[in-house]
């Protein structure tokens, strides 16, 4: 199992031990420098840009915006490191150039998968736009445009490609649509069938009057069931979101289910699913192009425990404060249960979160100081907090943990231009 399959569900006590002294922390994470030039535009929040294979050795892919023709541009590249640590770069194709887009921050960065058959899936650069969808033809091979096998008609329109990979090698994409009537932004989940090759349509999770649908995550469990997370907000879109949600589709019956198993009908509304965070008694819907103010959401991370149940990561901003905190939300039978990891300064838009033998891991990024990118971890009644990347300006992250136990690191240095991969 691998968060590649995007399971983030712990080893054995023994790897905790070695990587969590005391069951509290680590020391600072081992970095290297992705030896590819990186564009300033590869930034985001909602993103999965990490891709990570491998029972024996250890690949990880991670997906990038590399410099343009032009400083307003980015080309679209793989940065793959096999199972002895060396490097190569796989473009991205679009015909017989590399995919180049227009510099979007926060929209137009890509998310990759990889299929069961070893095939990459890229999406990139789409904000409100067009399928810029990327396949490989050959296993390991570079992607080529795909964009016209996707299943939906000429007008669709789509922002915040999340992806993951099932058990079974299919892919699954969860995207905002902005195809719908006026007054809708809908959530619809696709799936490629890995054996047929062929994308299809599953559901439109989402969809109410005057709201937006925000994708945060998609993770795998042990069993095959798929755990999804989002976020709303007042239509056609604002910098800050509420009603953060969670719900659960099982592939083998079709079915969609809230955290304690009871059926949910779709498309969802805001209070249909599992609420995660609710909304405080002075937090409203308000359209913005910029952050209005107050209490809401801003980008949230799943991952499932050895139980098979949710635990999310999140920024949060209570009524009354200026900053964005990081909360942690775990599930049992007793309901949601809500805590704050970190609330001391203001936190960028970068969020994650794995679990590793019996505890979660937070990974976060502080918007300034010398040391900025973070992991909290529950001690006692608190949560102790460990600098990862000493002397680094970590403004935007990914994590997924690996089939060996380790919780492999995107991160990225806007200031610097530099893509990170790093080893927890």
């Amino acid at each position: 199992m691998k968060k590649g399959i995007r399971l983030k569900i712990g080893m054995a006590a023994l790897m905790l031990a070695a990587l969590l002294p005391a069951g509290t922390g680590s020391s600072a994470a081992a970095l290297t420098e992705v030896p590819y030039a990186m564009d300033s535009s590869n930034q985001a929040g909602w993103w999965t840009p990490l891709e990570t294979y491998g029972t024996g050795l250890e690949y990880a892919y991670m997906a990038y915006n590399a410099p343009g023709s032009i400083e307003s541009t980015h080309k679209v590249n793989i940065a793959r490191r096999d199972g002895n640590g060396v490097w190569s770069n796989i473009p991205v194709m679009d015909g017989s150039k590399v995919a180049e887009f227009s510099d979007n921050v926060g929209h137009s960065q890509p998310s990759i998968a990889r299929d069961g058959s070893g095939r990459f899936h890229v999406f990139a650069s789409m904000h409100d736009t067009a399928w810029n969808y990327f396949r490989s033809d050959t296993a390991g091979g570079p992607p080529q445009n795909h964009s016209a096998d996707m299943p939906t008609p000429a007008s669709f329109k789509g922002t915040y490609p999340v992806l993951t990979t099932a058990p079974n090698g299919d892919v699954y994409l969860l995207i905002r649509s902005s195809e719908d009537a006026a007054g809708y932004r809908s959530g619809q989940l696709f799936r490629w069938d890995n054996e047929a090759a062929i994308w299809s349509k599953v559901a439109i999770i989402g969809s109410s009057l005057n709201r937006s649908f925000y994708p945060d995550d998609l993770v795998f469990d042990a069993n095959g069931d798929l755990h999804i997370l989002f976020e709303w907000s007042a239509f056609a879109a604002s910098a800050l979101r509420h009603e953060l949600s969670y719900i659960k589709y099982s592939p083998s019956t079709g079915s969609f289910s809230k955290a304690d198993g009871s059926a949910v009908s779709l498309p969802l509304k805001p209070g249909t699913a599992d609420i995660i965070q609710p909304l405080a008694p002075t937090e409203t819907y308000v359209q913005s192009g910029s952050d209005p103010g107050g209490p809401g959401v801003q980008s949230a991370k799943l991952a499932v425990n050895p139980a098979g149940s949710p635990v999310v990561a999140y920024r949060y901003r209570e009524e009354g404060s200026s900053t964005f905190s990081v909360k942690y939300a775990s599930y049992s039978s007793a309901g949601w249960n809500l805590q704050t990891a970190y609330s001391a300064s203001e936190t960028k838009a970068a969020i994650d979160i794995t679990w590793a033998g019996s505890v979660p891991r937070v990974y976060y990024a502080k918007s300034s100081g010398t040391d900025r990118a973070y992991m909290a971890v529950p001690s006692g009644s608190g949560w102790t907090q460990t600098s990862i990347a000493p002397g680094r300006p970590i403004e935007r992250l990914s994590v997924e943990r690996n089939d060996k136990g380790i919780d492999i690191l995107y991160f990225v240095d806007i200031m610097n231009r530099k893509l990170y991969y790093g080893r927890n």
